[in-house]
């Protein structure tokens, strides 16, 4: 393959294209596989075999991962779409293809289609891609990840007080749990999740039929303002929630949403024995993808020797991957975990190790926030006038005020 000039093409197509379009390309390609299903399709660009792989709607299988996944083979993906297929270009479009031609089309025609697949395969991509069956509106929604090192540290009670408190404030928000080891946030707001929404919208992006209509039936209304896309019921269903899939739903969500919330996983690993496997599902994909999306972090941590430890290493596990915490919320505060003046030793921990300032100390009250959670409320209707309510109530209000600027600064920008 590296001696030859010519493109060299792999193809999935129905026997009736076939034969006329290998045919039509003659000699100006090198069709290297006619390979007969998706399978096939994948273990020859992950060998190596092809440059450009040229695919139809009929290909049983081929869904946003796989589009996903040739790309980061370095293989361009091309459609051959029926002149009358609108409903065929417009799902290959929605799972990232961006490049057709018609079966019909002249052999030069043909090949020019081949060459600029070609030309624009990026090597790896994201998934996050535009509406197809329209002109793409303007994603004006922001992404605020909730995430916090392991123990425990509060980063569901924080994820759903934040939402509905971005709710009060008069914004329209979603609230997605995608965590992938022990997803809560139906339990906290006492939403029935016997098919969860999130593996759901998954789906419906890799099919290629997530938009915002099917997003919004997914997303049941949990409070005014605020709708809910709950997590998965069970640990070892992970693999439904993909890079790409994700992606494309926040990316999906952005568009008619104000302000997304996320509450993810603790862990970052990149399964590094998979890292080499491009096309291997990884578990921690999800929480890494929204990260890599989020217009603001709210990092979570808990207010004891342990968990400030673990939010110090938080911290620093973030500032590794290019990311600045747009907050710091430390949780059950009180002297009896710290010493006296709990507020001044956990402020002066964090300035001192991760140079972090005015973090967001939520009190210890126990009792208020059991009983937010047994009656499966927040805990602006259970508890209205708590101290612990009005920590995130101000996080909240502080969130609004930035997420505003740095739009207007969007705006400007453009």
């Amino acid at each position: 393959m590296s001696g030859s000039r010519r493109p060299v093409v792999l193809t999935a197509l129905p026997d009736a294209w076939d034969a006329a379009v290998v045919g039509a390309l003659g000699g100006r390609v090198e069709v290297e596989r006619r390979c007969v299903d998706l399978a096939d399709l994948l273990a020859a660009a992950q060998a190596g075999l092809g440059q450009v792989a040229v695919v139809s709607p009929a290909l049983r299988g081929l869904d946003l991962s796989a589009v996903r996944d040739l790309r980061l083979q370095s293989v361009g993906v091309l459609g051959l779409v029926g002149a009358e297929d609108e409903a065929g270009e417009a799902r290959l479009r929605q799972i990232g293809v961006r490049h057709f031609v018609r079966p019909d089309a002249a052999p030069a025609d043909l090949y020019g289609a081949v060459v600029a697949a070609l030309a624009t395969s990026p090597p790896a991509p994201t998934a996050a891609e535009d509406e197809a069956a329209a002109p793409p509106a303007p994603a004006t929604g922001q992404v605020v990840v909730v995430w916090g090192p392991h123990g425990a540290p509060g980063r569901t009670t924080t994820a759903v007080n934040l939402a509905a408190e971005l709710a009060v404030l008069g914004r329209e928000v979603l609230l997605v749990d995608l965590d992938t080891h022990a997803a809560s946030v139906a339990q906290h707001l006492a939403v029935l999740d016997e098919a969860p929404g999130v593996a759901a919208a998954c789906r419906a992006a890799e099919h290629g039929t997530l938009d915002v209509a099917a997003l919004t039936r997914l997303a049941p209304v949990a409070l005014p303002r605020l709708r809910v896309l709950t997590g998965l019921p069970a640990a070892e269903r992970w693999p439904e929630l993909r890079g790409g899939a994700v992606e494309r739903l926040l990316e999906v969500a952005r568009l008619d949403t104000d302000v997304v919330v996320v509450d993810c996983a603790a862990s970052l690993e990149d399964d590094e024995e998979l890292s080499y496997d491009t096309v291997a599902p990884r578990r921690n994909m999800a929480t890494l993808a929204a990260l890599e999306l989020a217009d603001a972090v709210v990092l979570v941590g808990a207010a004891d020797p342990v968990g400030l430890q673990r939010l110090v290493r938080g911290a620093q596990e973030l500032s590794e991957r290019g990311l600045t915490p747009a907050h710091v919320v430390v949780n059950k505060v009180r002297a009896s975990a710290v010493g006296p003046r709990p507020a001044r030793q956990i402020e002066g921990v964090l300035a001192r190790f991760v140079g972090l300032e005015d973090p967001c100390l939520v009190p210890f009250e126990p009792d208020q926030v059991d009983a937010a959670l047994l009656s499966g409320r927040a805990l602006h209707e259970s508890a209205d006038g708590a101290p612990v309510r009005q920590a995130f109530a101000t996080l909240a209000a502080r969130l609004v005020s930035e997420l505003a600027d740095d739009q207007r600064d969007l705006t400007s920008s453009e």
